[in-house]
């Protein structure tokens, strides 16, 4: 009789359990789960702030619609902190414990290379919205930023021509970790296939936060008084890029003189900056705010709009720029691939995410590349005015594929064009 009513109980509590298990899993089915991997705090909060509040505009705007599949998109957000190794710690959290579908992140190369072996062990899916330096494939990733022939090639293609100033001899500074250094090693190697001496190009490098660069101006003074046309090529990322544009308008270095290209410099990291003096300095991106198409205007509006909601810092003159746009258009394909697929599977999501479309905000329909994880971009350059925007001087007759691995590293030739399967 005791174990009778033994076996009664406990087949109870565990229908009972069955039951409340079943009904917490329909509960974390309401929602899709997304990640937002960025830094928030740290030397690189000034420019990824912006991406978070991106990510988090956009899945409120698909929410507003019926969400995707149904199902409201819900953001889990995190904040790495500008450090390396916590990228790693907080993408595990995401994918582990907190389940994410997708996560759309990272800044820094160095952060991406800090999470990947996370999201190839566990088979992730990220998206990245930043210029890089290319010499990448990964199975895991869909990169929504320029590759290396989609900016910094044709910005010192165009330095070097007559509407660029014709510059002979060049200044590669940046900041010292994987992007610039390896950017600037395939920079090296174009010119000197156009005849660039190595006397000619002078590299320097500075810590994450440096912030003291007059003896850097110093340097690169002196190195354009020599007899050629120079000019600098900037990879600085992070905060470190307003003491150096303060200290470009101290030292008086005019862009009629040594003008300065940055890869990593747009409107979000200008808001810091008197930008009078540097008028005239470029930017190399694949997108500005000033450009002008209705798309554009909508995207514009609805990112000052959504800034003033959300009571962020000088909402009135909340800007866009470049990788807010990537990731603007990272999300939406993201969801269409998960429409065709009818699925967040990873695997499934990766395989619909192949030749998606999406009109972007640059006025173009960009496409993701069928093979390898890349967009399809067209790139501009920008001259700085004096309100902190950019006048664009050249761009593409339309949209340019990316190549990953560039042909100026020895035996990329010999480099499969899409990534192998996990």
């Amino acid at each position: 009789m005791l174990r009778r009513n033994f076996v009664k109980t406990v087949s109870a509590v565990a229908v009972s359990a069955a039951l409340g298990l079943s009904s917490f899993n329909a509960l974390a089915a309401e929602t899709i789960k997304v990640g937002v991997l960025h830094s928030l705090s740290g030397t690189m909060a000034i420019s990824e702030t912006a991406l978070k509040e991106t990510v988090l505009m956009a899945i409120a705007e698909i929410n507003a619609k019926g969400g995707v599949l149904g199902k409201q998109l819900e953001p889990v957000v995190v904040d790495p902190a500008s450090n390396w190794p916590l990228f790693a710690e907080k993408a595990r959290q995401l994918l582990s414990q907190d389940k994410v579908a997708v996560t759309f992140g990272c800044w820094t190369s160095v952060s991406r290379k800090s999470v990947l072996p996370v999201y190839k062990e566990l088979n992730g899916l990220l998206f990245y919205p930043v210029q890089y330096e290319g010499e990448e494939l990964e199975y895991n990733v869909f990169y929504t930023g320029a590759a290396p022939n989609q900016q910094a090639i044709p910005a010192v293609e165009y330095l070097m021509s007559k509407d660029g100033g014709s510059a002979k001899r060049f200044v590669l500074l940046g900041t010292d970790y994987v992007y610039p250094r390896t950017t600037n090693k395939i920079l090296r190697a174009f010119l000197k296939s156009k005849g660039v001496a190595d006397a000619d190009i002078m590299e320097e490098y500075t810590p994450f936060g440096h912030s003291d660069y007059q003896t850097i101006i110093a340097k690169i003074k002196k190195f354009s008084s020599e007899g050629k046309r120079t000019a600098v090529v900037s990879t600085i990322n992070g905060d470190s890029n307003v003491p150096f544009y303060k200290e470009l308008g101290n030292a008086g270095i005019k862009a009629t003189e040594v003008p300065v290209v940055a890869f990593s410099v747009g409107e979000e990291e200008l808001r810091g900056v008197d930008t009078k003096p540097l008028v005239g300095h470029l930017a190399a991106w694949n997108y500005f705010m000033t450009l002008k198409n209705p798309v554009n205007d909508g995207f514009t509006k609805a990112y000052r709009a959504w800034a003033v909601k959300q009571g962020l810092p000088n909402a009135d003159k909340a800007v866009t720029n470049d990788p807010m746009e990537a990731t603007y258009i990272g999300v939406y394909m993201w969801k269409q691939a998960v429409e065709k697929a009818k699925s967040t599977d990873v695997d499934k999501v990766i395989a619909a995410m192949a030749g998606q479309t999406f009109k972007a905000p640059s006025g173009f329909d960009i496409k993701m590349d069928e093979k390898n994880h890349h967009l399809h971009k067209p790139v501009f350059i920008g001259e700085i005015r004096a309100d902190g925007q950019f006048d664009v001087v050249w761009k593409t007759p339309g949209p340019v594929k990316a190549a990953p691995w560039s042909p100026y590293i020895p035996g990329n030739d010999k480099k499969k064009g899409e990534p192998e399967g996990k």
